[in-house]
C-alpha cells in the first residue's frame, strides 16, 4: 500500500523531510478496524514528532492522527463498527500513524463520521475537539450547570485546538475570551463565538481588566506554556483552574498557585490510547456525541485548507503552514 513515511529529522525544506513509500497492508485482528483512508489532517503534534528523531532509521516512520475513511475490515473483538462504516478518529501515537492508503485503529477511540461533513471536514475535527472536550468538561470538570456565565480565558483561540474549545466552551454557556495577535486571527475566534478578544503578545492582564475581569476561574493554555505562566497564575481566580496542552523543558514554579488555592493540569489526548486505560471506550463516545452536534449545527467543522492528493509533496506542505505558527483552523489533505 501507499503511505507517507521520514527515515531522519529533517527541516521541512528539504523533500526527504518526509518520503512516498510502500509498506504492506496490515489485517485487522482483535479490538482493530482497518480504515481505507479518505482525508487527514496535520497536526502540531505530527510536526514534533518528525522532528523528534535522534538517529536515521533503516525503516521509514509514518506520521499522521487525524483521519476519515470507510471500515475495510474489523478484529474478531469488535462490537462498535462494520465493514462499510464511515468513522473518523484521532489515531493512536504509539502506532504507525495514519498518512497511508490502508490504517488499522482500535475501534474504541474512532467515532461514527458526522453524517453532514465531508471526508476532508471530518478528518480536521477529532484531535482537537478531543483535545477541547476533555480539557474543558474532564481535566477542568466544567459544566453547563454549575459554571454557566462564568468566564474563560482560551490562550491560542485560533488554532485548532483554540477553534474547537472556543465552540464547546459555548455550548456550556460560558463566557469566553480568546487570545488572537492578528486581526485574521482575532476574526475567526468571533466568528466561532468567542466573547471577547485579547492579544497573548501584550500583556494579559491589563487586557482583562479593560474588559471587565479582575481575574478569571479558567485558563485553557493552548500556546506557550511556560512564556504565559507568571501571567496565568496572576490572572486565576482564587481556586481557579488552569489546563495547558502545551509541553515545556522549563520548570513552572507551582508555588506561585498555592496562596490562591489554584490547580495545575496537563491534557495529552493520547493519554488513554497510550495506557489503554479502563475508560478508553470513552473516545468513541465523545466522538460520536459531537458527531451529534456538528450534525445539528451546534458544532462546525474547522477546516480551512484542503490540499490534494495525499503524499509526500502534500504533507510536507501541510506540515510546513503547521510549522508557520500561522495556521487558523486545521489544514487537511483528501484523497479527491
Amino acid at each position: 500500500m501507499k503511505a507517507v513515511g521520514f527515515f531522519e529529522s529533517l527541516s521541512i525544506d528539504n523533500n526527504e523531510s518526509l518520503q512516498n513509500i510502500t509498506k504492506d497492508k496490515p489485517k485487522a485482528e482483535d479490538h482493530d478496524i482497518l480504515v481505507r483512508i479518505k482525508a487527514v489532517s496535520v497536526n502540531p503534534v505530527d510536526t514534533k514528532v518528525r522532528m523528534s528523531g535522534t538517529e536515521k532509521t533503516e525503516e521509514a516512520r509514518v506520521l499522521g492522527f487525524d483521519a476519515a475513511g470507510v471500515v475495510e475490515e474489523v478484529g474478531e473483538r469488535c462490537q462498535l463498527f462494520k465493514p462499510g462504516d464511515e468513522v473518523y478518529y484521532a489515531g493512536d501515537i504509539t502506532r504507525p500513524g495514519t498518512n497511508s492508503e490502508f490504517h488499522l485503529v482500535d475501534e474504541r477511540i474512532a467515532g461514527k463520521k458526522p453524517k453532514s461533513l465531508s471526508f476532508a471536514e471530518s478528518a480536521a475535527m477529532p484531535l482537537t475537539t478531543l483535545t477541547a472536550w476533555e480539557g474543558l468538561f474532564e481535566r477542568m470538570g466544567i459544566s453547563s450547570e454549575k459554571d454557566k456565565r462564568k468566564p474563560i480565558l482560551i490562550i491560542g483561540g485560533a488554532g485548532g485546538a483554540g477553534s474547537a474549545a472556543i465552540q464547546l466552551a459555548k455550548t456550556a454557556g460560558l463566557e469566553v475570551i480568546a487570545t488572537a495577535s492578528r486581526e485574521e486571527s482575532a476574526d475567526w475566534c468571533r466568528e466561532l463565538g468567542a466573547d471577547h478578544i485579547i492579544n497573548h503578545k501584550q500583556d494579559l492582564l491589563p487586557q482583562l481588566q479593560q474588559s471587565g475581569f479582575p481575574d478569571v476561574p479558567y485558563i485553557f493554555c493552548l500556546n506557550d506554556t511556560a512564556g504565559h505562566w507568571e501571567s496565568m497564575a496572576e490572572i486565576i481566580s482564587p481556586q481557579g483552574i488552569i489546563c495547558s496542552i502545551v509541553e515545556t523543558e522549563e520548570k513552572l514554579d507551582l508555588t506561585m498557585l498555592q496562596h490562591k488555592s489554584a490547580a495545575f493540569v496537563w491534557e495529552f489526548m493520547f493519554t488513554r490510547s497510550t495506557y489503554m486505560t479502563d475508560d478508553v471506550r470513552e473516545q468513541h463516545r465523545i466522538l460520536n456525541e459531537a458527531a451529534e452536534m456538528i450534525d445539528k449545527g451546534v458544532l462546525r467543522s474547522t477546516l480551512t485548507e484542503t490540499l490534494f492528493p495525499i503524499n509526500a509533496e502534500q504533507i510536507r506542505e501541510a506540515h510546513r503552514k503547521v510549522e508557520s505558527g500561522r495556521m487558523i483552523g486545521k489544514v487537511v489533505i483528501a484523497e479527491d
